[in-house]
């Protein structure tokens, strides 16, 4: 599911949430309306302001977190890339600390964030040729040691290895009539009351068509039968039977 339509989801459920309270507190409903244009622009939100009052138009800034120094990728020795974000000055002297470069933390340059914002792509390379000198797991666990925030970048490989994601029911080995079976991403938010299940991961076009007209619309096999010759239903011929 792309981004957007994902925030978008959220949005409208947020939204149906609220009037439900609402109707709760006045017996009065309320639409939702929520835009898929809109739901993008809030990803845009810091450059409103910045826009109307210097004239400055956003544009792309790489895996950098503008303004925010160190908040960005570094390669590390066993080829991958882990995301460092130690922007705050307590937070950054903890991490000069973890380098083993403790002067970095009162550097003219580096001390405070106005600083390093400014001096940004030599800080990164100081950063980068430390990361360079170690593998994945041996910075992460200096880096949660030292208390930085970090961590490394996620393929669908770690995903599928990761135990957080297994524990979570993030990776659901889901009935498929073509496959067997096919793995899904899980059911998003889980309620402990509600918490939802998938069935199944998608019928073929036309495979219901039958037993949804005859349970639900009560018409007879002859009726759909004239009405698939006719073009206006599609039913699977591999499709249930009702």
């Amino acid at each position: 599911m792309p981004l957007t339509d994902y925030i978008t989801g959220l949005y409208a459920a947020l939204g149906t949430t609220m009037s439900l309270l609402h109707r709760e507190r006045t017996g009065q409903g309320q639409s939702v309306d929520v835009s898929l244009i809109e739901s993008a622009f809030s990803f845009m939100e810091a450059h409103v302001p910045a826009f109307e009052k210097t004239g400055v138009v956003g544009m792309r800034a790489g895996p950098r977190l503008p303004h925010s120094a160190p908040n960005t990728l570094f390669p590390t020795k066993d080829g991958s890339h882990i995301h460092i974000a130690a922007l705050a000055d307590a937070v950054f002297r903890r991490l000069a600390e973890a380098m083993d470069q403790p002067e970095l933390g009162t550097d003219s340059r580096f001390a405070q964030q106005a600083g390093r914002n400014r001096n940004e792509a030599e800080l990164e390379a100081l950063i980068g040729e430390w990361t360079s000198r170690y593998d994945m797991q041996t910075l992460k666990e200096k880096l949660e040691a030292a208390d930085v925030p970090a961590t490394n970048i996620y393929t669908v490989a770690d995903i599928f290895d990761d135990p957080h994601f297994k524990a979570r029911e993030m990776l659901v080995a889901t009935p498929d009539d073509d496959l067997g079976q096919v793995t899904l991403a899980g059911v998003v938010p889980k309620l402990s009351a509600t918490p939802g299940r998938i069935r199944w991961s998608g019928h073929r076009l036309g495979q219901d068509t039958k037993e949804v007209l005859q349970s639900l619309v009560n018409l007879t096999a002859e009726e759909i039968a004239a009405l698939e010759k006719q073009g206006i239903v599609s039913c699977d011929p591999q499709g249930a039977q009702p």
